[in-house]
C-alpha cells in the first residue's frame, strides 16, 4: 500500500507491462515536486480541473491516475491553508471517501494509504453554543429575520398562531420570533402553537433532547407573556414529512393562523435525482409535498434555501456546480475568523459534512439535494400558491441584521423575493407564499 508525503514525488505515470513499460494515461508537465506544485497548480481555477480529473478517474475506477492526482491535491492544499486550499481539502477528503465506499477493491486499496485529512468529528452543541454558531454568519439569520416579520403579519386577527417549523437548526429561530410576536402585540399577543418534526441528523445537532428544548422555548414565551405549546411529530423528509402532514389534517383548529416555516429544510426532500420516480405518472415528492401543504389552507408559507443546484445524476456535475458555491462560507470564514481557532473549525467541520454527502453519498443518503430558487418557484405556483414578497418592515429587519456582519455580505430584492449576497453572488434566497383563491385540480 503506497503511503504519500510531503515530499514524495507522485507516482509514476507508466507501469511495466509486457517487454516494458506502458503509458497507462498522459499527464503534460507533471510536476515532479511539492515544491514546484504550488507555482503550477495554487489557483481556484486548477484546483477544481483537478478534483474534476480525479473524480473521472475515480468513477472509471483508475486507481493510478487517482493516486497521482490525490497526491497533487494533497500537497497543494493543506487543510489549514487559505480559504481556496481549506475547500479544495474538503473535496479532497469527500473524493477520497466516495472511492473507498465504490465497492473497487482494487481502488479502494490504492486510495486508503492517501493522506487525505481526519473526518471532521461530529458537531454536538448545547443550545446556548448552537444559538452562538449561528450568529457567526447571516447564513441562517437572513431567513430568520426575513420570515419573523411576514409570520406575525400573518398572524394579525387570530387568537392562535400555529407554526409548523421545518427547519435544520432547532428551532433556533423561536426566540427571536417570540420577541418579535410580543412587540409588535403588547396588549395580547396570539397563543403559539408549535409544531415539529424529528430533528434533522445533518450536523450541528443539539446536547439535549427536543422535549427539553421544547421546555426551555415555553418557559421563554412565558416570560413574554405568551402561552405556547410543543408538539414533535415522528416525520423526516425522507417520507416528504407524510407522517406530519397526517398529523396537521387531523389537528389544525378551526381559526387559528396555520404558518409553515421551511428554512433550508425542502431540499432534503427527495427529488427526481433521488431515484424514486420511474415513471411519467409518479409525482415528485418534493411536488407532492408542495400540494399537500396547499390542502391544508395554510395562511402562509415561508421558503427559505440555499440558492444552488446539487441536483445532477453525475458526481462531476454535482463537483462543479458545489465548488462553485461552497467557496462562499471558507471564503466568508476567513474575514472574521482567525486560522486555527475553534469557532472556524466548528464552522467550517459543518461545511465539510455537507461537501461530504454531495459527493461521497449516493441514493437515500445523500440529502443535500439543493435545487434553485426558480425550480422552487415553479413548484409553489404548481401547487396553487401565489408570492406575496416581504413588506418594509422585513427589510428593514434584514438590513439592520447584516449591519451587524463583515460588508462582503448584501440584500438584494428579486421580484417578490429577498435573495442573500456574498460579494455580490447569490447565496440564500426567502420567498413568502398563500394560498390562490383556488386549489389546483
Amino acid at each position: 500500500m503506497m503511503q504519500f508525503t510531503e515530499n514524495a514525488p507522485p507516482p509514476s505515470l507508466y507501469t511495466a507491462g509486457g517487454g516494458g513499460a506502458s503509458l497507462v494515461r498522459p499527464w503534460p508537465d507533471f510536476p515532479t515536486s511539492a515544491k514546484s506544485l504550488q507555482g503550477n497548480f495554487n489557483n481556484a481555477a486548477c484546483m477544481e480541473q483537478l478534483l474534476v480529473h480525479c473524480a473521472y478517474a475515480i468513477e472509471a475506477n483508475d486507481a493510478t491516475l487517482a493516486q497521482q492526482i490525490l497526491w497533487v491535491l494533497h500537497n497543494i492544499a493543506p487543510p489549514e491553508g487559505d480559504s481556496n486550499q481549506r475547500l479544495t481539502s474538503a473535496f479532497l477528503r469527500a473524493l477520497v471517501l466516495r472511492a473507498t465506499r465504490s465497492g473497487c477493491a482494487a481502488l479502494a486499496s490504492s486510495i486508503t494509504g492517501c493522506a487525505a485529512p481526519d473526518h471532521p468529528l461530529p458537531l454536538c452543541l448545547s443550545p446556548l453554543s448552537l444559538a452562538g454558531f449561528i450568529d457567526l454568519t447571516p447564513w441562517h439569520r437572513f431567513g430568520f429575520s426575513a420570515a419573523n416579520s411576514a409570520i406575525a403579519d400573518a398572524a394579525e386577527g387570530f387568537a392562535v398562531l400555529h407554526l409548523v417549523d421545518l427547519t435544520t437548526t432547532h428551532c433556533m429561530q423561536l426566540p427571536t420570533l417570540i420577541d418579535c410576536l410580543a412587540s409588535r402585540y403588547p396588549d395580547g399577543p396570539p397563543f403559539l402553537r408549535l409544531t415539529l418534526p424529528t430533528s434533522s441528523p445533518a450536523p450541528p445537532t443539539l446536547d439535549i433532547s427536543l422535549h427539553e428544548l421544547g421546555t426551555r422555548l415555553v418557559n421563554f414565551a412565558r416570560s413574554r407573556n405568551i402561552g405556547m405549546e410543543f408538539h414533535v411529530v415522528a416525520s423526516t423528509p425522507s417520507d416528504g414529512f407524510d407522517s406530519l402532514l397526517h398529523h396537521l389534517r387531523a389537528h389544525h383548529l378551526a381559526g387559528e393562523a396555520l404558518v409553515i416555516n421551511c428554512h433550508l429544510m425542502p431540499h432534503r426532500i427527495p427529488d427526481e435525482s433521488a431515484g424514486s420516480m420511474t415513471t411519467a405518472s409518479c409525482t415528485s415528492p418534493r411536488s407532492a409535498f408542495t400540494k399537500a401543504l396547499r390542502s391544508l389552507e395554510p395562511a402562509l408559507v415561508i421558503v427559505v434555501d440555499e440558492e444552488a443546484d446539487f441536483t445532477a445524476g453525475d458526481v462531476v456535475g454535482r463537483l462543479k456546480a458545489a465548488f462553485n458555491y461552497m467557496w462562499i462560507p471558507f471564503d466568508a470564514a476567513e474575514t472574521f475568523l482567525p486560522a486555527g481557532c475553534e469557532q472556524r473549525r466548528k464552522y467550517e467541520a459543518a461545511v465539510c459534512w455537507k461537501i461530504e454527502n454531495v459527493i461521497a453519498m449516493e441514493g437515500v443518503g445523500r440529502v443535500e439535494r439543493l435545487e434553485p430558487k426558480a425550480k422552487w418557484v415553479q413548484r409553489m405556483r404548481a401547487a396553487g400558491f401565489a408570492g406575496i414578497g416581504f413588506g418594509e418592515e422585513a427589510v428593514a429587519e434584514v438590513r439592520g441584521m447584516l449591519d451587524e456582519h463583515s460588508a462582503g455580505w448584501g440584500l438584494k430584492r428579486d421580484d417578490d423575493d429577498l435573495m442573500l449576497t456574498w460579494k455580490g453572488h447569490d447565496v440564500v434566497f426567502a420567498s413568502a407564499w398563500v394560498p390562490t383563491t383556488s386549489a389546483p385540480v
